[in-house]
């Protein structure tokens, strides 16, 4: 456009003159692709300038592709192309300038990509070795046999003090942003909080040497490939589906499948009927209001059941509870209602009814306080949250996601289950069954007991299961993904925080469920919630170490964006992880009494 009108080139314009569509004379469309030539070779030649002034002679490496001989030779050959008549090999010779010019600008823009990489790189490393020796260290018995020596003197605090002394003057000469001081010298106090724990790194350099090499590589490559898998799964969803496969063969390498061949049987045909689910296309805005009903259908059966095998299992059932489980049974029946209704008076053109928002509302506050009046009992009360969750999730639900946060929870039961056997097998003591277990706030810190391997195996799982219920029915890492009608029971009227919060609440109700589940299996194998906190920790920055490496920074916006969406997901995934810990304890601990005094759970 400028090119067309006569104006100068804009200043700053990285763009190319396309001059097969300009419809001019030969020596215009020269003269003009040797402008853009050298508008945009003068952006190089500054974007070198400000580069050389803030680095030290000697580390400053310029570009050899361009030097200023080769452009300066380069624009008197096309200006004398220009004059001897040879438009195609001036326009030609331009292009090639320009494209050197803009790899130059790239390669100054970018001048200190790897040396920032290097530090996040460390900070990273350092991050993950330092969660991993203090897991160790307080939690595992490896670091018994270490003699504890007295610690050298003040060393090494001192060297890297000066280390990081020695940092900041190379960053102030340099005049570098303030970013730069945080990337650079974060590295430095996470490393010497490393290496202060050198007994714990002697220990562990004699146990793994003591450890069997084929062994070791074997574990290694295990985990490997699971982080690998976890990794694609946020490309491409059907990775999820391979991930559950292996998983539904894993109780063939334990002795699982020769001691408890029911447990193992349920645990693969959850897992192979849970991995159907990222098979399936994302749920799109066509509805499928038949699944929704036959969801609701199963979730009634289910209470069903747990009704019958409670009057089974005790002698007398208390009334309160036999209500209780009567009112979430009338709460699926109306969320049926509700979302059948809604539909069809939808099509219909007739607007959402009235009733139907009043009972959408009513069910989704009772889902919070229903699970709460139930028994601390762990079968039950697990039970519950499972039904007061479904009534709501049926509302926000469109086709078949309706069914996938009640096969989650179905494995979830069966992980429960398999976890308590599996400790029974390894020789650890189990005082009481799984249905009798009570959920409590006051767990006694003496009853945590020593890692093993098959704990970093249960941390491993619990991030798989959460990016299971991540990305089971959809790619939430994507706006795209959200379908407004998801809410229709609820408003119809555009209202975007509200919306919004109800979209995010149904994402949420898996990862509830699963975190649920783990309080049950952190009870029952007496494992440390801070420990397994700092497991996750390691493996989501493993994660975003590969996540930090695909962020891009060129293409399209949507390419962009997603890059870096992952990155933020990975990186908060233990933020989240606190948040839906506490959420999930609140739910299973807390006990509210209809009658007579509250109990209360105190810390």
């Amino acid at each position: 456009m400028a090119s067309l009108i006569g104006v100068p080139f804009p200043l700053n314009s990285v763009g190319i003159l396309p001059v097969d569509y300009l419809n001019n004379t030969d020596v215009f469309k020269a003269e003009s692709m040797f402008t853009n030539a050298v508008q945009i070779l003068e952006q190089f030649k500054v974007k070198m300038t400000q580069k050389k002034e803030v680095t030290l002679s000697f580390l400053f490496t310029p570009f050899k592709l361009l030097s200023d001989s080769k452009h300066l030779n380069l624009l008197r050959k096309a200006r004398s192309y220009i004059k001897q008549n040879k438009f195609e090999e001036a326009v030609s010779l331009c292009q090639e300038l320009i494209q050197l010019a803009l790899q130059g600008l790239s390669y100054y823009h970018t001048y200190d990509r790897f040396f920032l990489g290097f530090n996040v790189v460390l900070g990273f490393v350092g991050w993950a070795s330092y969660a991993s020796l203090h897991i160790i260290k307080s939690h595992s018995s490896l670091t018994r046999s270490v003699s504890k020596v007295k610690k050298p003197s003040g060393l090494l605090p001192c060297s890297f003090v000066a280390i990081g002394i020695l940092i900041a003057i190379f960053l102030l000469i340099q005049s570098c942003p303030w970013t730069y001081y945080v990337y650079c010298l974060l590295p430095v106090p996470i490393w010497y909080a490393v290496l202060r724990e050198y007994q714990v790194i002697q220990g562990l350099v004699t146990s793994l040497l003591t450890f069997p090499p084929r062994h070791f590589a074997g574990y290694l490559l295990v985990y490997t490939l699971g982080i690998e898998v976890l990794v694609l799964s946020f490309f491409y969803r059907y990775m999820l589906t391979a991930g559950l496969v292996v998983l539904a063969v894993w109780p063939f390498t334990t002795q699982l499948w020769t001691r408890a061949k029911g447990i193992s049987l349920s645990w693969i045909f959850f897992c192979l009927l849970l991995a159907v689910f990222p098979l399936m296309p994302v749920v799109g805005r066509k509805p499928d209001i038949f699944l929704v009903m036959g969801a609701g259908l199963l979730v009634l059966l289910l209470s069903l059941f747990v009704i019958t095998s409670l009057i089974k299992r005790k002698e007398s059932f208390v009334n309160e509870e036999l209500v209780l489980n009567l009112l979430q049974m009338l709460s699926t029946v109306l969320s049926m209602f509700a979302v059948y209704s809604t539909h069809n008076s939808l099509l219909k053109k007739q607007g959402l009814p009235l009733i139907n928002q009043i009972i959408s509302w009513v069910i989704l506050a009772s889902s919070f306080v229903v699970p709460l009046l139930s028994p601390t009992v762990l079968f039950e009360r697990l039970v519950s949250i499972l039904l007061s969750s479904m009534s709501t999730y049926l509302l926000l639900s469109r086709g078949y996601e309706a069914f996938f946060p009640l096969v989650l929870s179905c494995l979830m039961f069966v992980w429960i289950h398999t976890e308590q056997e599996i400790l029974q097998q390894s020789g650890v003591s189990c005082k009481q069954k799984v249905t009798s277990i009570q959920f409590t706030y006051n767990t006694d810190i003496t009853q945590f007991r020593q890692l093993c391997p098959d704990d970093i195996r249960r941390a491993f799982f619990l991030v798989f299961f959460l990016l299971t219920a991540f990305f089971g029915t959809g790619n939430i890492a994507s706006l795209n993904s959200f379908d407004l009608a998801s809410v229709y029971c609820f408003l119809t009227v555009f209202s975007p925080y509200t919306m919004g919060a109800l979209m995010m609440w149904k994402i949420i109700i898996p990862f509830v469920l699963v975190m649920c589940a783990f309080e049950v299996v952190q009870l029952t194998t007496q494992l440390s919630s801070k420990s397994l906190f700092l497991m996750v920790l390691v493996i989501s920055d493993i994660m975003a170490l590969h996540f930090f490496f695909l962020v891009k920074d060129y293409g399209s916006w949507l390419d962009i964006g997603t890059s870096i969406s992952h990155y933020v997901i990975v990186m908060s995934m233990a933020i989240v992880l606190v948040f839906l810990n506490g959420l999930a304890q609140l739910l299973t601990t807390k006990k509210l009494n209809l009658y007579g005094r509250p109990k209360s759970h105190l810390i």
